[in-house]
């Protein structure tokens, strides 16, 4: 659900943690039993907490995601494991995607696939998912104003195993196929509609995936595509998967049990590596220089590099810091006093690359601009300075503050009063030392500009659900910025575009960002069958600073049992069980 339109969505995460002990026994704390199981630990304090396969805003979590899709296959899987992103079919229920020549539609096959019970997945269990979205968009994560949904003009059953999708206009087949088409998971039509209306099916469906404690009995998420089924989920995050004895896929499973493992710190994990307890684990990047005490006990250390971009968003809506956030020159300042290139090099042991806008970097691609790749707004806390002194801040006691109000030259700007210190708070995801090591960096960083950072942290998803889009006179508009990147805010799917993110009341953008210039560039990216589109895109926000970039890091530095199999790390930043083997 990532996320959401992708992996992410925004909500991708890696610390480290301490092993939740309350329904982790047995399995957790040993090593595997055999080589029909495994035990893999999860991003620390990111708890799985949503099975439901369709995403909403509390719930961007890549675990959920990840977990979902082996419960349920998506129509079309978009995997990164061999090193190409790319259409998985093996993971696939369509087996095929034929657009029209004016590429206006599309005609989907499907496999000759069953649900667990026997029953044959047909065009009906698209086209109830379809109904689905279609009543309820707006509290779907994935949903952008003017996409999917909106434009998909109709939905046709040709038969069983064919239906046709009509568009409103001509897009490119690539990305329709990549960041629309991806985003549809086929449903057990026979299982989960109870014959009300699809809001009423909508509240049924989002209310039993409420009750985490009940998914391993709940007949309700017994009836599955994929090639695993929900043996255990507790809701202190651990969750046992079993091999399906039905599955009918290209995906048959390797590994009978899968058990994933929550942990909340760095320490404990690392314990848990130590002792043999973990077939799967992560390191943190200050931990590198400890790689030889890992590969002495038989794992063998990895890089696991993301399609991501990492970021903190603004509260443009915020009353008090909102008009200050909403003036491009404060922005820069802001930008201009975060040393990205140290960050990588010292707090992420150069595991993390900087990042200067709104497309991917870690990896090659013909999708970044020149004016992203070469920065915009280099480290320079005294060219900060200057931008704030010469629109009207003065620095008092050490913070800057607005001594001339109003919009003009030399002035603070629309909206920002007289007096306003220039002081925010970052709400940022707990449990890692690294983000806490670059939170503490750019605090002291800012600092020399004039700019006071107070920074509070929380587990993951209480980020996320603290920091929601809103307007300024909602209660729960008080946010600021918030983080939740330490593996990366966001995973994109193979085309980088960021109608989430980005677009006017994009379903992911949170902070309220808008500007029609950059509504248009995204608009064009989605139809343009060239890459200049996406590349002005990638120009246009990396001047225009919608967040605060931030440097890139690897998802993860992963620690693997010698003769564990399958893991070809997927840079989308799903985990895929039913690729998992032991080869010795």
């Amino acid at each position: 659900m990532s996320p959401a339109r992708t992996r992410l969505l925004a909500g991708v995460t890696l610390s480290a943690g301490a092993l939740l002990l309350a329904g982790c026994s047995g399995s957790a704390g040993s090593p595997s039993a055999s080589k029909d199981s495994i035990n893999y630990a999860l991003p620390a304090n990111f708890t799985p907490n949503w099975i439901l396969p369709i995403g909403t805003a509390a719930h961007l979590n890549t675990n959920n995601s990840s977990i979902a899709h082996a419960l349920w296959e998506p129509l079309i899987a978009y995997d990164g494991s061999t090193g190409t992103i790319g259409w998985n079919k093996a993971g696939s229920i369509a087996t095929a995607a034929d657009f029209a020549p004016d590429n206006k539609s599309v005609r989907i096959t499907l496999g000759d696939r069953h649900w667990s019970d026997g029953k044959p997945i047909t065009s009906k269990d698209v086209q109830f998912w379809f109904g689905l979205i279609k009543a309820d968009k707006k509290q779907w994560a994935g949903y952008t104003p003017g996409q999917a949904p909106d434009n998909w003009t109709s939905f046709r059953a040709d038969d069983d195993r064919h239906f046709t999708i009509t568009f409103d206009k001509a897009y490119n087949p690539q990305w329709m196929l990549a960041n629309e088409l991806q985003l549809i998971t086929p449903l057990p039509e026979h299982a989960w509609d109870k014959g009300g209306s699809p809001a009423a099916t909508w509240k049924y469906l989002n209310d039993a995936a409420r009750n985490i404690g009940g998914y391993a009995s709940d007949p309700l998420w017994k009836t599955v595509s994929g090639p695993y089924t929900v043996k255990s989920f507790s809701t202190a995050g651990k969750v046992v998967l079993a091999a399906s004895k039905t599955y009918d896929g290209g995906e048959k499973p390797g590994i009978s049990t899968v058990n994933l493992l929550p942990f909340t710190t760095a320490d404990a994990e690392k314990n848990a590596l130590r002792s043999g307890s973990v077939d799967y684990g992560y390191i943190e990047a200050t931990d590198l220089d400890q790689k030889e005490s890992f590969t002495s006990r038989g794992y063998t250390v990895k890089p696991w590099s993301g399609w991501a971009i990492t970021y903190m968003p603004y509260n443009f809506h915020n009353p008090s810091m909102g008009p200050v956030f909403r003036q491009l020159y404060a922005r820069q300042a802001i930008q201009r006093s975060i040393d990205q290139t140290t960050l990588a090099k010292v707090v992420f042991s150069g595991t993390a690359v900087p990042g200067y806008g709104p497309v991917p970097t870690a990896q090659a691609s013909a999708f970044v601009s020149r004016t992203q790749r070469d920065n915009p707004y280099p480290f320079s806390t005294s060219a900060a300075r200057a931008l704030l002194t010469g629109h009207g801040w003065t620095e008092q006691g050490g913070v800057m503050t607005c001594t001339s109000p109003g919009s003009g030259a030399g002035r603070c700007g629309d909206g920002v009063a007289e007096g306003t210190k220039f002081r925010m708070q970052v709400l940022s995801q707990s449990g890692s030392a690294v983000t806490d090591n670059m939170m503490s960096a750019i605090q002291s960083s800012l600092a020399k500009t004039g700019i006071k950072l107070s920074i509070r942290t929380a587990p993951v998803n209480s980020v996320l659900s603290q920091t929601p889009q809103c307007t300024a006179g909602q209660s729960v508009c008080r946010w600021q910025l918030s983080f939740f990147g330490t593996a990366g805010s966001w995973y994109f799917p193979a085309f980088p575009t960021g109608d989430s993110l980005f677009q006017s009341a994009g379903g992911s953008n949170f902070g309220g960002y808008s500007n029609a210039q950059a509504d248009r560039l995204i608009s064009a990216s989605t139809t343009s069958g060239s890459n200049r589109a996406i590349q002005d895109y990638s120009a246009a926000l990396a001047k225009d600073l919608p967040v605060i970039w931030l440097p890139e890091p690897d998802y993860q530095i992963s620690v693997m049992r010698d003769g564990l199999g399958g893991f070809a790390q997927d840079s989308l930043a799903n985990f895929h069980p039913a690729q998992w083997k032991w080869t010795g």
